[in-house]
């Protein structure tokens, strides 16, 4: 049986007692949603730059809207990680989870990023 002790992070594993394994495999996989949205959103901004070199006139809201996804899919594997580490540390103390700080956030980047595409995808725009 392998010591929690020596697992990394230290400051994760290295307090309150083992928790039910489904409650940590949960919690990766919260994680993992994180860096696939992460990936998707860092993935979305660069076809984003890409696409927005084809017209100049768009170029600086396409540029706009890329730096914002890429920006948001940094966030989110940042959040991921923390969130992880955070809930993990948690569940061994027995302490309540708390609230995502992140969901707001990431939810105004997208809905600046789709109404800086809705704009430009209109008659004029």
């Amino acid at each position: 049986m392998r010591d929690s002790s020596d697992r990394w992070p230290r400051w994760v594993y290295g307090v309150g007692e083992e928790p039910d394994a489904r409650f940590s495999l949960a919690n990766e996989r919260t994680f993992l949603a994180w860096i696939r949205t992460g990936l998707a959103l860092i993935g979305a901004g660069v076809a984003l730059i890409a696409v927005g070199t084809l017209s100049a006139e768009h170029e600086p809201a396409a540029a706009l809207a890329a730096g914002l996804l890429i920006a948001g899919g940094i966030g989110c594997g940042v959040t991921g990680f923390v969130r992880w580490a955070g809930n993990e540390r948690r569940l061994r103390l027995r302490a309540p989870l708390p609230a995502s700080v992140m969901m707001p956030v990431l939810v105004a980047v997208l809905v600046s990023v789709g109404l800086t595409a809705l704009f430009f995808a209109l008659p004029g725009g």
